[in-house]
């Protein structure tokens, strides 16, 4: 029998709008919400890395919450980024949300302070166990300085039943590989590097939570759904496709790109909180011709 998951497999990480103030715009959150779910999202997960969850402190990220369940809650999964670098922080923030009605909680490896494996290990168990609700890790070293290792991650896996998936962000093939092929039953792996989502469903992955879903969901969406079906010349293809716009949307910090990008397609959701700057002139006019290169604008 064919693996599945709680969540699905295509999974916009949502950015969070802004107003021309930089203040949490919670209408167009929920506008915006609505527009991923309708063009085929199977969950979302809410104010993440491309949310911007440095700079949306934890009142800002309730309401956000609030707002997205109230719009698409019961339509999908609703999946809150509760992941921070202190642990006891994380695990209190997390039964907050929980109580929310939240469906499910990611959370990264901590950050700057560069705990070892056992470090990782306790943190996610301490947070796993203080909820009942699903549960995704999220390893990405290029922003956590460190990584975490396949045999932390199994062990999570394996011990703490709802730890369910992880977003792989670590450009190690060996360790994913490795990861899929160990997993308990009903643990799966989502590719946290658009880019690398084809080779990563290739070694066994379920699927990918994207940025670039939020500028063009239906063409990642059909990436995800051709390789799931075996289809890999079309899941090639389509890649092929969407590729110069996933390779733009990251030449700066995200979420600079994608925001403008979003401006560009019309759906504005405003700039990005600093530190984080908006994309330059320059940066919107290359990015704009290949937006129309790959067919979304």
């Amino acid at each position: 029998m064919a693996k599945t998951a709680a969540f699905g497999r295509f999974i916009p990480a949502m950015i969070t709008p802004f107003d021309a103030n930089l203040v949490l715009d919670l209408e167009r959150a929920q506008e915006l919400a609505v527009r991923l779910v309708d063009k085929g999202s199977d969950a979302l997960i809410i104010n993440g890395t491309t949310g911007e969850s440095p700079t949306v402190f934890y009142p800002q990220k309730i309401e956000l919450f609030k707002a997205v369940i109230e719009a698409v809650g019961g339509r999908v999964p609703i999946i809150a980024n509760v992941g921070d670098n202190c642990t006891a922080d994380s695990v209190e923030f997390a039964q907050d949300v929980v109580r929310l009605g939240i469906n499910g909680v990611m959370t990264v490896v901590p950050y700057y302070n560069k705990p070892p494996q056992e470090g990782l290990y306790q943190h996610f168990k301490h947070i796993a166990e203080a909820v009942e609700v699903p549960v995704i890790l999220y390893n990405i070293p290029g922003r956590c300085v460190i990584n975490m290792e396949a045999e932390t991650t199994l062990r999570l896996a394996h011990e703490l039943p709802n730890v369910v998936a992880i977003k792989e962000a670590s450009g190690d093939f060996d360790q994913i590989g490795r990861i899929v092929a160990e997993a308990p039953e009903g643990f799966v792996v989502y590719s946290g590097d658009d880019e690398a989502t084809l080779p990563i469903m290739e070694l066994g992955g379920y699927g990918v939570i994207t940025t670039t879903g939020n500028v063009a969901p239906e063409r990642m969406k059909e990436i995800v759904t051709a390789m799931a079906e075996g289809d890999h010349t079309r899941a090639l293809a389509a890649h092929l496709r969407l590729q110069p716009l996933m390779k733009e949307l990251f030449v700066a910090a995200n979420p600079i790109m994608v925001k403008a990008a979003m401006q560009l397609a019309g759906f504005d959701c405003g700039g990005v909180r600093l530190p984080l700057v908006d994309a330059t002139p320059e940066q919107r006019t290359e990015l704009e011709e290949v937006m129309r290169t790959v067919g979304v604008l």
